[in-house]
């Protein structure tokens, strides 16, 4: 039976403000989450053949977009556009793939589906041509299914036609349904990772909205505890070890936990209905990061690609506060990595939360 809670958090005073961040639906389902956002759909597909797939955001009227990589193996496509010096300033989609570097290719299927429908960048006589932005994460290690799947175009078309405003899926379905943590001790004491979303709303009408496919090396910790939720489990499989004590515990040369390059990422992206421009779209995405930073140990590795889109609708009236906007970023990008783990789905050999509270 699946139960449903309703929380309702009222937050202490911000910007003479108070907090209210949006009523949830459980296990599985945010009732707003990035889709709170006003002009955003999110789509997902999750390949049946594999744990892999990908997830599309869509903002068909075009929406001001930033950018900030701290990890240092990134796969990612069209991100120049986004530096504030170049000339386009409108994204019309962002795609979250798994499937490491061959995963950019969802973001073809997405284009497809935006010319299809005429939408995307003027470049004269009539046409246009979509600006998609993608990341991708690893999740080729896992020996489940035929190895040779990944995400192509047709993930990418196909999860663009299933976008909608309807609340996200959550835990092991599109660019989360591959996603594992907790991998310093070695793959066979890792767990599953997720996608997740979460959103918070003000009283003035502003919207901040995370949305995040958790595919971290490390532990994930809930901030207001300290505790961990997932990551490295003990080498019986039945605990969790803590990779703070693992890293602290490492000794001396050649005995510190290996972290293979380009495998761990976590991907995701902030999004708020305020009118920013493309500097400051780009400070909330690096405000943001704050958010992985809390929940996600270690994070920004040189073995993962730690990578955050922003984008701003410019639907609510009024002048921003990219202060205000940055902070609550950095919050609801830390809900929406607690619920990724929290909701997903174990694998053999790979439990998730759920699995070990069992």
């Amino acid at each position: 039976v699946q139960v449903k809670t309703k929380i309702l958090v009222i937050g202490a005073l911000l910007a003479g403000a108070p907090i209210a961040v949006q009523a949830q639906d459980g296990p599985g389902m945010a009732e707003w989450g990035i889709t709170a956002v006003p002009g955003l759909e999110l789509g997902h597909h999750t390949l049946s053949e594999r744990p892999t797939g990908c997830t599309v955001i869509l903002a068909r009227a075009g929406a001001v977009g930033g950018v900030d990589v701290r990890g240092s193996a990134p796969g990612t496509r069209e991100i120049a556009l986004l530096d504030p010096v170049n000339m386009v300033d409108r994204v019309h989609a962002v795609v979250l793939s798994g499937g490491s570097a061959f995963g950019l290719d969802a973001a073809s299927g997405v284009m497809r589906y935006l010319e299809e429908r005429d939408i995307g960048w003027p470049v004269g006589r009539g046409k246009v041509v979509p600006i998609v932005v993608s990341a991708i994460l690893f999740d080729l290690g896992l020996e489940e299914g035929n190895q040779k799947v990944r995400p192509g175009p047709e993930c990418g078309y196909t999860a663009a036609e299933s976008a909608s405003t309807d609340a996200a899926p959550e835990g092991s379905v599109g660019a989360g349904a591959g996603a594992t943590v907790g991998k310093m001790g070695g793959g066979g004491r890792s767990m599953k990772g997720g996608f997740g979303t979460a959103s918070i709303t003000l009283n003035n009408g502003l919207v901040v909205a995370a949305a995040v496919a958790v595919n971290a090396v490390g532990d994930i910790i809930d901030p207001s505890t300290g505790q961990v939720v997932a990551g490295v489990r003990t080498e019986d499989g039945k605990g969790l070890a803590d990779a703070r004590i693992l890293l602290r515990n490492s000794g001396g040369p050649g005995q510190e936990p290996q972290v293979e390059a380009g495998q761990n990422t976590t991907i995701g992206l902030v999004a708020t209905n305020a009118t920013l421009t493309k500097a400051q779209a780009t400070k909330v995405a690096q405000m943001a990061q704050d958010g992985l930073a809390r929940t996600i140990y270690p994070a920004h590795t040189m073995g993962d690609g730690d990578t955050v889109f922003s984008l701003a609708t410019g639907v609510l009236d009024g002048p921003a506060n990219v202060t205000v906007i940055g902070a609550l970023a950095a919050e609801v990008m830390a809900e929406a990595i607690l619920r990724a783990v929290r909701m997903a789905e174990g694998l053999p050999g790979i439990p998730s939360v759920k699995d070990l509270r069992r």
